[in-house]
């Protein structure tokens, strides 16, 4: 990989006077770019924001007595993004360690918290490395942990009643394909790790002897495909991809003693039975795709004892690039293979009943499928669906939950059944678009069986607990349920009181009456405490800091409003601290994201809470207040599809109008001055951006960041659109702003990862359109950020956006310099 050693950064022609002006304007973009070459550090206020430290994550141990807390690390250096890394089938891997590269979950420091009584361990000697993939061990008595330094990856065990940290054994893992490179037994007697065989050896060589013509053909098949990144592109890439993919599965005893488990292979999937005796496996058989990535690969499911000996081969999976184009259509034959996880050894599997296609009209589109240890006889047929199978959650022999969906109508049904009883007949649960967050009944608590394994609580056979964030015209206001299964009734057990945000985490007890919770309010950040609802009391067991004190004293407030079709929306406003109404308009920074509904009132929900903790990440639009700018954060941007319509047949003209609905709404208030809004986005907020400067004149300027711009670039579908270029082609035309490059007429500032893996939006898509601008007389700025994807890590990179950020919107926001 081509070293970096400045930020890639391209300056446009701010703003076009004629030809002498252009000429003079030009010559001073130049001198910008030459004064803000290199990575650039915002002001103060601003970049404390990248270094906040955040609350930890907490894993409540499975028997409700520990509470584990993980450091979280939020950003990377430059230097760990330089370091070499292969793109094969749709992975980035670390070549040095066996590893992925760029894995999101990192954490850096570990401790316990005792929920009785006041006990807390802070382990230390880990060492420098990073943690990942933490699992409690179903007895309670281990915390388990990927440990990854530069060279390899291994795995750790703190012993929580004996307080000793110990690495378990000295085999590095794989984690290229498996993601995840090891699992207890349910039994907590041991673990099985996908050990890396090839770590150490050398590498596969490409040289001129070996190299030969890449061949690809049609079969006259359609292989619709969305335009995936970083695929294999030779056979070169192929060896490579064996070799690093390449696992041996080992079974590991608590002493540290290993031993293999049948042969090496592409391990894909593996997962243990929860009478800890059989394996399901899935591996990866060539011939291999250029055309898709890993996941739709032809692959091998079956089962094995734990000797490695295969007691039954399930199914040899095709590669599916022939997938039928739709967001609910699948692989033709058996798929979605699990554990029954409240049997010993059972498996469940489904079938398509529909050649894969949603389109088709069938009476049922899924057969559900079982098979039981030895794994001998015929399957058993469990269950038919009538849309897409989705899952199952398991409980035990009389109560389960049966999930179905289909994405024409974005709907989603579940069914409570007794799966031992073929003559019960199904309950049902819910039956609503899964973007109804008000008819959400919340989901089911977990506990641990007495395999070792989680599964919904249920209890008598009868009741269910429910959690779920109380969507309402109020905002989120999170409760406990519990259900009746007998009856089909619920009955409310607690829900979350003004002025607090609090959900609940994990029940401490059978009756619902004692559990844990995250609590938090507009002022006061986000801890963990235990409720009891018979002695009335709450007990706080953290005591995090605030993050942000220099922002303390902001006001947030969640505004309601409609949309001049009638649709109602809503957003958070967010004042600076200080700010008095008598101080008059102030500069206003919208931060949205388009989304799609079939519904006109599901599109009008309220999704958040007022009584949240004012989060000021450095992603999005916060740290801004400190300039004296008001944030419009999460301006509903619905785009609805009616009578017949698919959303994005009107999406210009629904999008310009929620846009001037916020900008209407904050003047009304007298927050706002019409002339001095910027809007901003990320990904497809960025595409929509884009969309409004080139559309409406209600912006001053925009930012744009990661976007696609583009349509005809995605022609096999996009965010939620499923109809391809050639079947919708004025759709794909009308949506993409680089075919209305001319009628934009604000500054644009477009920042973009130059090793963004994102389908759809992969680096060019913001060259292309720089390119359109410049060449147009546009005001433009594009930053390429090296080594970043599509969400940006290094810690230089973020200061750097949030300089460019600032940079902007002093120079077009806040200041009154024409744009034009």
């Amino acid at each position: 990989m081509k070293k970096h050693l400045i930020a890639s950064v391209l300056i446009g022609a701010f703003g076009l006077l004629g030809a002498a002006g252009a000429h003079a304007q030009q010559s001073a973009a130049t001198t910008d770019a030459a004064s803000s070459s290199g990575y650039q550090v915002p002001s103060a206020e601003l970049a404390q924001v990248v270094d906040a430290k955040l609350a930890p994550r907490s894993m409540l141990s499975p028997d409700g007595k520990w509470l584990a807390l993980l450091e979280r690390r939020r950003v990377e250096s430059l230097q760990e993004l330089a370091k070499p890394e292969l793109k094969l089938a749709g992975i980035k891997l670390n070549p040095d360690n066996f590893s992925r590269s760029r894995v999101r979950n990192k954490y850096t420091a570990l401790s316990f918290k005792a929920l009785e009584g006041d006990v807390t361990i802070d382990v230390a000697n880990l060492g420098e490395g990073i943690l990942r993939s933490p699992q409690w061990s179903s007895d309670s008595k281990y915390l388990s942990f990927v440990f990854e330094t530069p060279k390899e990856a291994t795995l750790w065990l703190y012993d929580i009643t004996t307080r000793e940290l110990k690495q378990l054994t000295p085999y590095a893992l794989n984690s290229v394909v498996t993601s995840t490179p090891y699992e207890w037994m349910p039994d907590a007697s041991g673990v099985i790790i996908n050990h890396a065989v090839n770590i150490g050896k050398e590498q596969p060589k490409d040289n001129a002897d070996t190299v030969v013509p890449v061949i690809q053909q049609t079969t006259g098949e359609k292989a619709p495909a969305r335009t995936y990144q970083n695929l294999l592109t030779s056979p070169y890439d192929e060896a490579l991809f064996s070799f690093y993919g390449q696992g041996q599965l080992m079974r590991v005893s608590l002493d540290g003693q290993a031993k293999a488990i049948g042969k090496a292979k592409l391990f894909s999937n593996f997962s243990i039975s929860p009478d800890s005796n059989n394996i399901l496996v899935s591996s990866l058989d060539e011939p291999f795709s250029y055309q898709v990535p890993y996941f739709r690969f032809a692959s091998t499911w079956s089962v094995w004892g734990m000797s490695g000996y295969e007691l039954k081969e399930l199914v040899k999976q095709p590669l599916a690039d022939n997938i039928p184009q739709g967001f609910d259509s699948v692989r033709t034959g058996p798929r979605d293979f699990e554990w029954r996880a409240d049997k010993g050894a059972t498996l469940v599997w489904a079938e398509a009943q529909d050649g894969g296609d949603m389109k088709k009209d069938v009476p049922h589109h899924d057969f559900i499928y079982t098979l039981s240890s030895p794994f001998k006889r015929k399957p058993s047929l469990l269950a038919k669906t009538e849309r897409r199978y989705s899952g199952f959650t398991w409980g035990n022999d009389n109560v389960a939950m049966l999930s179905e969906w289909r994405f024409s109508d974005r709907n989603v049904r579940t069914w409570i059944i007794a799966p031992n009883n073929a003559d019960a007949n199904p309950v049902l649960f819910s039956d609503r678009s899964y973007n109804d967050a008000y008819k959400d009944p919340g989901n089911p608590i977990y506990t641990y069986n007495d395999l070792g394994v989680g599964v919904m609580q249920v209890i008598g056979d009868r009741y269910i607990f429910l959690r779920g964030n109380g969507a309402s015209e109020q905002g989120y206001i999170p409760f406990l349920d519990r259900f009746d299964v007998k009856t089909n009734t619920t009955e409310r057990l607690w829900r979350s009181e003004s002025p607090f945000y609090e959900r609940v985490i994990a029940l401490l007890d059978d009756e619902g009456r004692r559990f844990i919770t995250i609590r938090e309010s507009k002022t006061e950040q986000p801890n963990i405490f235990v409720r009891d609802l018979d002695e009335d009391t709450l007990v706080q067991l953290t005591q995090f800091p605030h993050p942000y004190p220099a922002f303390k004293g902001i006001q947030k407030e969640q505004i309601r409003y409609k949309r001049d079709d009638g649709v109602e929306l809503s957003g958070t406003l967010y004042l600076p601290a200080g700010y008095d109404a008598s101080q008059g308009p102030i500069p206003v920074l919208m931060w949205a994201y388009p989304l799609e509904y079939k519904d006109k009132s599901v599109a009008s929900q309220v999704r958040e809470s007022p009584y949240e903790f004012t989060y000021i990440g450095y992603w999005g639009p916060m740290p801004y207040l400190a300039k004296g700018i008001a944030v419009f954060d999460d301006p509903k941007m619905p785009i609805v599809g009616v009578e017949g319509q698919e959303p994005n047949d009107t999406f210009r003209k629904q999008l310009v109008a929620s846009a001037q609905a916020a900008v209407d709404v904050l003047v009304e208030k007298g927050v706002a001055d019409k002339d001095k809004i910027a809007i901003a986005g990320h990904s497809y907020g960025a595409f929509m951006v884009a969309n409004l400067l080139a559309h409406s004149d209600l912006f001053k300027t925009g930012i744009a960041r990661s976007g696609a711009y583009n349509r005809t670039l995605t022609p096999f579908g996009f965010q939620g659109e499923e109809r391809n270029f050639w079947e919708g082609q004025a759709v794909y035309a009308n949506m993409s702003p680089f075919f209305h490059a001319e009628k934009i007429n604000e500054p644009m500032l477009m920042i973009h990862g130059k090793e963004d893996p994102n389908s759809g939006t992969f680096p060019m898509q913001s060259e292309r359109m720089f390119a359109a601008m410049k060449g147009l007389g546009k005001d433009a700025r594009l930053v390429m950020l090296p080594y970043e994807a599509h969400g940006y890590q290094a810690r230089k990179s973020l200061l750097h956006v949030l300089w460019e950020q600032e940079q902007w919107l002093d120079k077009y926001l806040l200041s009154d310099e024409a744009s034009e």
